[in-house]
């Protein structure tokens, strides 16, 4: 099956690298090359094609004004081109906001300092977008049956003393739909481990900070895991937790050789099951891969709680499919059903 590709770029040395690029693939065919917003949006009816590689900088009119109206009119799978800014990283979060699914640095050598393999992720992410064109429709915050009755929302104690979340593509859009629910009496502390650039996260966490009821900041070295308070940990960096004099805090360090993410899920949730000791929920959120799973086997033998989102409400449904493969999910809820029972959290 060939892939349509509508590229919208105000550069047009950008087009023709991605056109290129793309087209060295023999199933991605670029459609159409639109040079500002509104040529996209006409283009995207016209042509209908498989996905669109999005710039947010554009004259006439922008990329996130643009998705908007793509997204309200003619859904398709949109993915981002950003600057590794910390302008660049606000405006990719209005874009996922606005609808886009995905986004990726405009430059390759942000991408990966091996361009070879830089190009080969530019294509598996195009493809992987173009994948979730059936999934748009799914995407309206669809209430599913839910696997359990409402009162095993509640965990067994009545009370959660760590509240881990976990998500990648399609995340930073879920988690703020899900953490905006928790009460700001929360007593808490929030832990959120989100598959992003290290340029992204301080500005991601200033954004849920903006739109919650608790405190969100990005984790710092040594923070103290404090109730009611949200960290997000810092994009490049692996987040475990230690015990020091009988409080909670936080341990950042620099990826190691053989780790394929950072931050790492598996590694914080490992963490956590290794050095806490109180009653702790982990959240699997939308996201490729099954990074997550091999954590959540290790705190599922200290007692969590596990909970999954569900297939219809994922951008991606791989991480929380690994958790409900593995037998490892207590619930299995999409994220209206989960920001409803943090309503009632704590």
């Amino acid at each position: 099956m060939t892939i349509r590709v509508l590229i919208v770029d105000d550069s047009k040395f950008m087009c023709h690298r991605i056109q290129q690029i793309l087209e060295e693939e023999p199933d991605c065919q670029v459609v159409g090359i639109a040079e500002n917003g509104m040529q996209a949006v006409r283009l995207a009816q016209e042509l209908k094609p498989d996905v669109i590689t999005m710039d947010v900088e554009m004259p006439v009119m922008d990329g996130i004004t643009a998705v908007k109206k793509i997204m309200a009119n003619t859904p398709t799978p949109i993915l981002m081109f950003s600057a590794m800014t910390h302008v660049g990283a606000q405006a990719t979060l209005d874009a996922l906001n606005a609808g886009a699914l995905d986004f990726l640095p405009k430059k390759l050598d942000d991408i990966d300092s091996d361009k070879a393999l830089a190009k080969i992720i530019l294509r598996r992410r195009v493809r992987m977008v173009a994948q979730q064109a059936e999934r748009l429709h799914k995407r309206k915050r669809i209430i599913t049956p839910q696997p359990k009755s409402a009162a095993a929302f509640k965990n067994r104690s009545g009370k959660f003393d760590l509240i881990l979340i976990a998500a990648s593509t399609g995340g930073p859009v879920a988690v703020q739909q899900i953490l905006k629910h928790i009460p700001a009496h929360c007593s808490a502390p929030v832990l959120i481990i989100q598959h992003m650039p290290g340029s992204f996260t301080r500005s991601f966490a200033k954004r849920l900070d903006e739109v919650c009821k608790i405190n969100v900041v990005q984790a710092e070295q040594g923070d103290l895991l404090k109730p009611g308070i949200a960290m997000v940990c810092p994009g490049g960096k692996q987040l475990e937790i230690s015990q020091q004099f009988n409080r909670c805090q936080v341990m950042l360090r620099d990826k190691q050789a053989g780790e394929i993410y950072s931050p790492c899920v598996d590694l914080t949730f490992m963490s956590v099951a290794k050095n806490f000791t109180g009653k702790t929920l982990a959240i699997i959120l939308t996201g490729m891969g099954t990074d997550g799973a091999k954590g959540a086997q290790q705190l599922k033998k200290q007692g969590a709680e596990i909970w999954a989102q569900d297939e219809a409400s994922s951008v991606i449904y791989g991480m929380p499919k690994a958790i409900a493969d593995a037998g490892l999910a207590d619930n299995i809820l999409n994220l209206e059903q989960i920001g409803q029972t943090f309503d009632r959290l704590n």
